[in-house]
């Protein structure tokens, strides 16, 4: 799970809903790189800095174990961190390695286990400028490239998360930009869409 704070769920007022309840079967990587039982906030010792609340993570998870029950478990690793721009999270930078390193550290510690998908939720931040929105297919497109290349999966699934408007969008050129952004992200590209 990578990204921004929406990832993260950048709000906490200790209501965790149906859907979000932990489940034995579903496991978070910790800071520490050792597994335990999921639970929301699954970003409060990652994302430090920020407040870290219900995010999208133990929804999927529940879902994707209510789809095939013998699944078995379902490990979550927490990378998100908020208010980053796609900028900050190209290859070399401390995000993507951590991201990297992190996804690395998973599967070693999960006796086996394997990369099946990245949870994807970033994009308001790069609405404040025309120019960040207008270069964030390109970024966003090497970024996915770079992942499947790093994770040794070319063919990696990446769910991504459509981005809701912000209070960063006040003026014209921001609500332009994050048009833009929304157009691009909905519109979809790249090989894993087929073009």
């Amino acid at each position: 799970m990578a990204g921004r704070g929406g990832v993260a769920g950048d709000r906490w007022d200790r209501l965790v809903p149906p859907e979000s309840q932990p489940n034995p079967s579903v496991l978070r990587l910790s800071s520490r790189l050792t597994w335990e039982e999921a639970r929301d906030p699954l970003h409060a010792d990652i994302d430090v800095n920020k407040t870290c609340g219900v995010g999208p993570g133990l929804p999927f998870a529940n879902a994707v174990r209510a789809l095939d029950p013998t699944l078995g478990v379902v490990g979550l690793v927490p990378c998100a961190v908020g208010g980053t721009t796609i900028a900050e999270w190209a290859r070399g930078g401390k995000l993507y390695d951590r991201t990297v390193r992190r996804a690395g550290a998973a599967v070693r510690e999960g006796g086996g286990g394997v990369v099946r998908a990245v949870l994807w939720y970033q994009g308001e931040s790069d609405t404040v400028s025309q120019a960040d929105a207008e270069s964030y297919r390109g970024n966003l497109e090497k970024l996915f490239s770079d992942f499947r290349d790093d994770l040794n999966s070319p063919a990696l699934p990446i769910i991504q998360v459509r981005c809701t408007r912000t209070s960063k969008c006040n003026s014209c050129t921001s609500r332009e930009a994050w048009h833009l952004l929304r157009w691009l992200l909905l519109r979809g590209w790249g090989p894993w869409w087929g073009q």
